[in-house]
């Protein structure tokens, strides 16, 4: 009788710690993102072990803003770093996917390069304008800086190149503009024979940022979604610690020095999340208010999705 009660007691300890095993066994979860500065620290949680502190197993791929969607839909990630109006764009043509923090507003990060016999957005007209696919930011920034200046998408010829490649063929001669971010918009102001800034998001404040997830990912994991907020505020307060180091391991991912990577950062500003909260509760409203029905005018876009439809703040509570 004791005997069997040994191996009783024996097997509901095995079971017992096979369950804290798996309790603590990572969440695996894909993030799709580019080498734009503002998505950084997510870099840094997981090149610092942020991610890994906070019970996540997280695989970072390099993935074009054009082609994000389509690793989501294929199930290749589940999570993705883009900017705000992208989320409605991938809504609005089948790709679920719903925002659960602001990651960044563009200071001056985003702009538009030209030749520098160009005088103003509007001498355009007739000209050649490098920027990424339609769908992307590049594309859509363009789109609002021309119809800001009495212009359409159809007053221009587009060169679809990616930020990188738009910046490299501009200052190689090609093109008569170009559309571009950080840390790519740095290389045209160091090369001012190339040409000039002629706007940026301090003239345009349209670029920001945010992050999400798919539906099922969010409702399957909930522990882990609070735990991909709580590791991109460790990383920004890792960065007001030990900015030197932050900058270095960041900087590392898109091949800059960690001084290189400041300059580039300069131009942003990272979102903490108190102002998460105050973006989710009103700012982002207004911003589709008027980012709806541009995307609706140029063709992006048939129907503008509800804002509620968007984003996830269940999290929060």
């Amino acid at each position: 009788m004791k005997f069997g009660y040994g191996i009783g007691a024996a097997f509901a300890a095995i079971l017992a710690s096979l369950a804290t095993a798996q309790a603590q066994e990572p969440t695996k979860v894909a993030i799709g993102m580019s080498g734009w500065t503002g998505f950084a620290p997510l870099t840094l949680a997981k090149e610092a072990g942020l991610f890994e502190k906070n019970g996540l197993d997280v695989e970072i791929k390099m993935i074009p803003q054009k082609d994000r969607h389509l690793a989501i839909a294929s199930g290749d990630i589940q999570c993705a770093a883009t900017t705000v109006e992208t989320f409605m764009i991938w809504n609005a043509n089948g790709v679920a996917v719903k925002q659960l923090f602001q990651l960044d507003m563009s200071h001056g990060a985003d702009g538009m390069v030209v030749r520098n016999d160009i005088e103003a957005i509007a001498d355009l007209k007739g000209k050649t304008v490098a920027a990424s696919a339609p769908g992307t930011s590049p594309y859509f920034v363009l789109a609002w800086m021309l119809n800001e200046n009495g212009l359409s998408l159809d007053d221009v010829k587009i060169a679809n190149l990616e930020p990188s490649a738009a910046a490299q063929s501009f200052i190689a001669g090609q093109n008569d503009a170009a559309m571009t971010y950080e840390p790519y918009l740095s290389a045209v102001r160091d090369n001012p024979d190339a040409g000039k800034i002629i706007a940026t998001t301090i003239d345009y404040p349209v670029v920001m940022d945010s992050f999400g997830c798919t539906p099922d990912f969010i409702s399957s994991n909930p522990e882990a979604v609070k735990a991909l907020a709580k590791s991109y505020y460790d990383a920004l307060d890792m960065i007001d610690t030990d900015k030197a180091k932050a900058y270095e391991i960041m900087g590392a991912g898109v091949k800059q020095s960690g001084e290189e990577f400041g300059k580039s950062a300069s131009y942003l500003e990272w979102q903490d999340e108190e102002a998460n909260e105050a973006f989710m509760a009103g700012g982002i409203e207004e911003f589709y208010a008027k980012a709806g029905p541009l995307l609706k005018d140029i063709g992006i876009i048939k129907e503008i999705p509800a804002t509620a439809d968007l984003v996830d703040t269940s999290w929060m509570e």
